[in-house]
């Protein structure tokens, strides 16, 4: 027997687009110790390294530094380090690629009438890299510098209802990750996660997806047979 269905009406989606609907070739490792190492040019010793997200240890970093060496040289700090994300972004998007299943999952989605957005973390460039039509499936997207706060934030898939003009009791946040589930619960989204990117089904399940799956087509699979399709 399927379980409860918390939506009655699906009339929009909003997907992440790393490890969702494209390869996850980032090493987000290697971008926080390259980003501690050009802190201790500012600092004295270089940072110990906190459990948080690339972007987040950019601005702990930086108000570190503005702490101990004052605003201008944390600018200064935070334009280069923004410069080094980019750079390394740049270098995933080239070596990466756009998973098979993603346009015609796109397509499918649309030609049920779902209205749909694309929210990243990512930068805009590297996103063009690696899906250059993405505006002829799509009807939204937004990159990082198309809002104040990226995803987790809630405003950012805010932003994303607002531009599809959907309710959300009728639209489903998908992603890889537990960042995107936090992001959809922000703005009382219904949430579902496939396992695409480095995070299993059960690590999903456990961060509020209602929905698990292996990877996009078998959640549309799994919507429609809810009828939500």
């Amino acid at each position: 027997m399927l379980p409860v269905t918390p939506l009655y009406r699906l009339s929009a989606m909003i997907l992440d687009f790393d490890g969702t609907l494209a390869e996850l070739t980032i090493d987000f490792t290697a971008m926080k110790r390259r980003l501690a190492a050009l802190a201790t040019a500012y600092l004295e010793d270089e940072p110990p390294e906190q459990e948080m997200p690339v972007l987040e240890w950019l601005d702990h970093l930086t108000c570190a530094i503005q702490a101990v060496e004052g605003r201008d040289l944390a600018v200064e700090f935070n334009t280069r380090a923004r410069f080094l994300v980019m750079d390394m972004e740049l270098a995933a998007a080239r070596a990466g690629r756009l998973f098979p299943f993603a346009r015609p999952s796109l397509d499918r989605l649309r030609t049920s009438g779902l209205r749909l957005a694309v929210i990243t973390r990512n930068c805009a460039p590297a996103v063009r890299i690696v899906f250059p039509d993405i505006a002829d499936h799509v009807d939204v997207v937004l990159t990082r510098e198309d809002v104040t706060r990226p995803k987790p934030d809630p405003a950012h898939a805010g932003a994303a209802l607002a531009a599809l003009r959907a309710r959300p009791g009728e639209t489903l946040m998908v992603g890889d990750h537990p960042l995107d589930m936090a992001a959809g619960a922000g703005v009382g989204l219904i949430s579902a996660g496939v396992a695409t990117g480095r995070v299993s089904e059960d690590v999903l399940a456990e961060a509020g997806a209602w929905l698990t799956a292996p990877d996009l087509p078998a959640l549309l699979d799994m919507l429609a047979a809810r009828g939500l399709l």
